[in-house]
């Protein structure tokens, strides 16, 4: 595992899975101080008490990006429109 992760690339996949969703491309190239809380999630916001009333963590929708060789990616899209974080599907036991 990398301490870091290839926005660039998450970018890339929604820009041709998901072309019409510049508010993802958006959160993504906003993305910053991430940091590994397990060993597939990558995680932007503190999701301490999410969802609950003055919880950073609003959870809006998954997103799945499908990629045959890397392996799927679900972006947890959040109701302020920021990235929350990211699970890499292929990381997991």
């Amino acid at each position: 595992m990398t301490d870091q992760i290839n926005i660039e690339n998450i970018i890339g996949l929604v820009r041709q899975q998901e072309p019409n969703r510049q508010d993802l491309i958006k959160a993504l190239q906003n993305c910053t101080g991430g940091q590994w809380t397990s060993k597939c999630y990558y995680r932007f916001v503190d999701s301490t008490n999410a969802n609950q009333v003055g919880a950073e963590w609003q959870f809006e929708e998954n997103i799945v990006l499908e990629q045959e060789n890397e392996g799927d990616i679900v972006l947890d899209f959040l109701k302020n429109g920021e990235i929350g974080g990211i699970e890499f599907l292929s990381l997991l036991d």
